[in-house]
C-alpha cells in the first residue's frame, strides 16, 4: 500500500503491516524510553500499543472511519518525533524527548503528503500530532479553559481526547504522575464550553480574531464588526498558482505583489529583500489609509511570515482573509518552469519542507486549496 486511498479501503492490522515496513518506524523501534514513563520499551513498542488500545476505547465502534483513520495514523505518529529529540538529561540522567511533538507533526505531514492524503484530512492529523499531549496537562495550566476553547479551532476536541486516554492507557510507567482521571477533565471542561464536538461558538469572526491574538477581553463580549477595509493575503510556494486564483476569484481587487515590487525595484529574489518589503509594506500602507481592498500576493508560507502582514492589516482595522494554495509538488515545478524568471528547483524544495499551512486561528476567514481542487 502506498496511496491514501489503499489506506481508506484497508483494514488496521493492514495499515499496522505497512508502517511497520516504513524508515520512520525502524528508527522509532531503535528509540529507548525511560523505563520509569514507559517500562514497555522502545517507542515503536509503545506506538504498537497504543493502536491496539484505540480499537479498545468504548468510543471506538461509535466513530465514522474517517474518524478512525485519523486516530490510527495519530497513533502511528504522535512520538514518530522522539528518534529525532531523544537525548540524556545531563542532570538527572534521564531520557527525555523535548518538542517531540512539534517535529512528529512536521513528519506526519510529509509522511501523510507522500502517500497524496487530502490536504484537509493531512493537516486534521498532523495537529492531532502536534497536540496529542496537552489533555494531561490540563489541570497544570494557568487557564484551562482557555487550553481547551483554543484547540476546538485546531483539532477535534472528541478525538483528541480519545487518543490521550488510549496513549495513557498504552504507557506501563512506575511514574504515573498524570493518570487517565485526568484526561477526563479535558472532555468536562471542552463539554461544559460546548467546543468539546465542533469548536467553540465566538460571537463573531472578529471575536475569535482578537482571541487568538490575545486581544479580546471577554468571551462574552461580542466586538464590532466595522472593518475599515478587507485584505486577501495569498499563501502558497511559488508556482502554485496564485496569481492565477487572484485573477479568477479576486479578478476586481488591485494587488500589493512581492514579486512586482522587485521587478519595479530591478531586483533578484536572491537579494536581500529589505528595500522591498518596505516598499511592499508602503503601498499596503497606502491602501489601508484608504480604506481601499485589496490582495496581498508572496509565498507566505510560514505562520511566522504571515504574522507580520497579519498585524500590519489588523493595526489599521481590515478585515483578513487567507487564501492558501497547494497543488502537488510536481505541478508546481511544472508552472514554475514556465514563470518568465522562475525560482531555482532546489529553492522550492527547500520551502517545501518548511511551508506552515495557514489555519483559520490567523484570520477572519481561511479558504485551503490542495491538490484536489487544482
Amino acid at each position: 500500500m502506498k496511496m491514501w486511498s489503499d489506506m481508506q479501503g484497508a483494514v488496521n492490522a493492514e495499515i499496522l503491516a505497512w508502517a511497520e515496513s516504513q524508515p520512520w518506524a525502524r528508527h522509532m523501534a531503535a528509540c529507548p524510553q525511560d523505563p520509569q514513563w514507559h517500562a514497555e520499551g522502545d517507542v515503536w513498542t509503545h506506538t504498537r500499543t497504543v493502536c491496539a488500545e484505540l480499537e479498545r476505547v468504548e468510543e471506538w465502534p461509535l466513530l465514522d472511519h474517517c474518524s478512525q483513520l485519523k486516530l490510527l495514523f495519530t497513533g502511528l505518529l504522535h512520538d514518530a518525533g522522539k528518534p529525532a529529540t531523544t537525548a540524556l538529561d545531563p542532570e538527572t540522567g534521564r531520557t527525555r524527548s523535548p518538542n517531540h511533538s512539534l517535529a512528529g507533526s512536521e513528519l506526519a505531514r510529509r509522511v501523510l503528503c507522500d502517500l497524496g492524503c487530502d490536504l484537509t484530512m493531512r493537516e486534521e492529523i498532523a495537529r492531532l500530532v502536534r497536540f496529542h499531549s496537552r489533555p494531561p496537562y490540563l489541570l497544570e495550566k494557568p487557564n484551562p479553559e482557555r487550553e481547551v476553547i483554543s484547540l476546538s479551532w485546531l483539532v477535534s476536541n472528541r478525538l483528541l481526547y480519545l487518543f490521550a486516554v488510549a496513549d495513557t492507557r498504552g504507557r506501563q510507567a512506575k511514574e504515573m504522575t498524570r493518570p487517565e482521571e485526568k484526561i477526563h477533565f479535558w472532555k468536562s471542561l471542552a463539554q461544559e464550553h460546548s467546543c468539546f464536538d465542533r469548536p467553540y461558538g465566538f460571537a463573531n469572526d472578529q471575536a475569535r480574531f482578537l482571541f487568538y491574538r490575545d486581544k479580546l477581553t471577554s468571551l462574552h463580549y461580542t466586538p464590532h464588526e466595522d472593518y475599515r477595509c478587507a485584505v486577501t493575503l495569498m499563501s502558497g510556494l511559488p508556482g502554485a498558482g496564485k496569481d492565477t486564483w487572484l485573477a479568477r476569484y479576486r479578478s476586481q481587487l488591485p494587488v500589493v505583489s512581492l514579486d512586482a515590487v522587485r521587478d519595479d525595484l530591478d531586483m533578484d529574489p536572491t537579494d536581500n529583500q529589505g528595500e522591498v518589503i518596505q516598499a511592499a509594506r508602503e503601498r499596503c500602507r497606502e491602501h489601508l489609509r484608504a480604506g481601499l481592498d485589496f490582495a496581498f500576493n508572496a509565498t507566505n508560507i510560514t505562520r511566522q511570515v504571515r504574522r507580520r502582514w497579519i498585524d500590519l492589516f489588523a493595526d489599521y482595522g481590515a478585515r483578513i482573509e487567507i487564501a492558501y494554495l497547494e497543488p502537488e509538488l510536481a505541478t508546481i515545478l511544472a508552472h514554475n518552469k514556465r514563470r518568465k524568471n522562475p525560482v531555482p528547483e532546489n529553492v522550492i524544495l527547500g520551502l517545501s519542507q518548511k511551508a506552515e499551512p495557514p489555519t483559520v486561528t490567523e484570520c477572519h476567514s481561511l479558504a485551503c486549496f490542495g491538490s484536489e481542487h487544482s
